[in-house]
């Protein structure tokens, strides 16, 4: 068994890696997430109990495993300590199992206003989910502007860059539109130490924890948020996150070098989605399309927007494959497909006219691309008991086939249901 495992979205992201990293948990000891914020969402079943998760890794379902949410990751304290809290209150002791990056940043309400100020460009345009994330990783790059969870615990500190960036913030809100949402450095300060203190005992050097894990031969899994084609670099910018949300983000987003990264699970769903605006070649504006869409419950566990819905894009899942190295795929809600007929793959796109079988570098010529469908008869018949490859309906095994041959990486699971046990493993 390889020491260190990666579970990295294939898609537009709410692929159901929540799933897979919860499955995957119980071989390992430690699960990381090293990137996004609370703009993510995992809903996993565990025993008849559904548990919605945004900002703390889905690993500390497992009593015996370590949680670390790692530098990569930006965090809205008030969010937080609630998701600590709603946890505990449903039974799971979190405890010395959950780890806070020293060097994760810090979401504050300007954040929030500068966000919401700027809805027009980003949240109805680029489609963001609102809470601040994008505003917190812009900082964090701009560098003046940017606090971390370890001046969180120096309340003295904390107020001398307050005093500093607030008056900055309130000019810029001023100038956004948003003269009503001025903030005061001294209310502020004592706010976020009073965060800083609750979350005092879960706040640690995450980088030295996690390679002196290494040294003592622990296994550790890294959980990516959003998805690979939501990337800020490779994705389908600019309708894209803040954050690496492909396998290349977990060296940055975690301090652990990705050469000590053995395996790279691919999850994907066994057709599209996508939440918000950007391009997406094989959506179906159609009745199949809002069929699919209700009986997959597609929408999103933070935001409950709806997802929209299309054929499996065989296309972009190669490119996204091999921008995160991926060895293996996990396609989720199989069962999502067996009312229908007929199913369809995205096998190649029309773009101007010409055939071609790869990913167009802009947003531009990728919204011009019309899918080439290649059309496989369906199934009829219910998967949620299925528990065995050899169990499926020929129809079924034939479209994972034909899955793993188009983007050229072996299935390895699939998921038939929402519950854990609802998965079959190769």
């Amino acid at each position: 068994m390889t020491q260190c495992t990666c579970v990295v979205g294939l898609q537009w992201g709410d692929e159901a890696k929540g799933k897979i990293v919860d499955l995957l948990a119980e071989e390992h000891d430690i699960v990381v997430r090293f990137n996004g914020g609370a703009n993510a969402g995992h809903t996993v079943v565990a025993d008849g109990r559904v548990h919605k998760l945004s900002l703390i890794p889905t690993g500390i379902l497992r009593s015996e495993v370590t949680s670390v949410i790692a530098n990569g990751v930006v965090i809205y304290p008030p969010r937080f300590l609630e998701e600590v809290a709603q946890l505990e209150a449903s039974g799971i002791i979190v405890g010395q199992r959950l780890l806070v990056s020293d060097r994760a940043h810090v979401i504050f309400p300007y954040h929030l206003e500068e966000e919401k100020a700027g809805a027009g460009c980003a949240a109805e345009v680029i489609g963001t989910t609102g809470r601040g994330v994008g505003p917190c990783y812009q900082d964090k790059v701009g560098r003046i502007s940017a606090i971390r969870v370890a001046e969180l615990l120096d309340a003295d500190h904390l107020r001398r860059r307050l005093e500093e960036i607030v008056p900055r913030k309130n000019r810029l809100l001023q100038a956004l539109g948003a003269g009503t949402s001025m903030f005061c450095a001294e209310e502020l300060a004592c706010e976020y130490a009073a965060y800083g203190e609750r979350m005092r005992s879960y706040v640690a050097d995450t980088v030295r924890y996690l390679h002196q894990a290494l040294q003592q031969g622990r296994r550790i899994l890294f959980e990516a948020a959003q998805g690979t084609l939501l990337d800020v670099d490779h994705g389908t910018y600019p309708f894209v996150t803040s954050s690496h949300s492909s396998a290349a983000g977990l060296w940055s987003g975690s301090g652990v070098p990705a050469t000590r990264v053995g395996r790279i699970v691919g999850v994907v769903k066994a057709y599209s989605t996508r939440v918000g605006a950007g391009p997406f070649p094989t959506e179906l504006d159609d009745a199949i399309g809002e069929k699919i869409r209700q009986t997959g419950r597609e929408y999103g566990t933070v935001t409950g927007r709806p997802r929209r819905c299309g054929w499996f894009d065989a296309v972009a899942v190669r490119y996204a494959a091999a921008v995160s190295g991926a060895t293996e795929l996990a396609v989720m809600l199989l069962d999502v497909l067996s009312e229908l007929e007929q199913v369809a793959i995205g096998v190649a796109y029309e773009l101007d006219g010409e055939r071609i079988d790869y990913m167009p570098a802009t947003s531009v010529q990728l919204a011009r691309c019309r899918p080439v469908l290649e059309w496989l008869p369906g199934w009829k018949r219910d998967l949620g008991s299925v528990r065995r490859p050899e169990d499926l309906p020929g129809a079924a095994r034939r479209y994972l086939d034909r899955l793993s041959q188009l983007v050229g990486l072996p299935v390895r699971l699939a998921s038939v249901g929402p519950d854990r046990r609802q998965t079959i493993r190769w």
